[in-house]
C-alpha cells in the first residue's frame, strides 16, 4: 500500500497516549480505524552504567575513517 511508519524513542518516565505518525507514499487514498494493527512498538531495556572521563583518546586500526557510514575521504 505504500504506508510508511515514522518511529521514534518514547522517554522511560512517559506516560501519556502514543501515538503513530503514517505517511502515504502510495498513489491510492487510505484510512484506518481506531483499534486498526498500524504499528509495532518494540520495549527494549535502558541500561544505567557509569561513564569515565579520560584525558586521552588512543587511536584504532580505522583512524579517522569511522565506521563506514562516515566520508570516506575525510578533507
Amino acid at each position: 500500500m505504500g504506508i510508511g511508519v515514522g518511529s521514534g524513542v518514547i522517554d522511560p518516565d512517559y506516560t501519556g497516549e502514543v501515538k503513530v505518525i503514517l505517511w502515504n507514499h502510495g498513489q491510492a487514498d487510505c484510512s484506518f480505524k481506531a483499534g486498526d494493527r498500524i504499528a509495532q512498538l518494540i520495549v527494549e531495556r535502558i541500561g544505567d552504567s557509569d561513564a569515565t572521563e579520560i584525558d586521552e583518546v588512543w587511536t584504532s586500526d580505522r583512524g579517522r575513517m569511522g565506521f563506514g557510514s562516515s566520508d570516506l575521504n575525510p578533507k
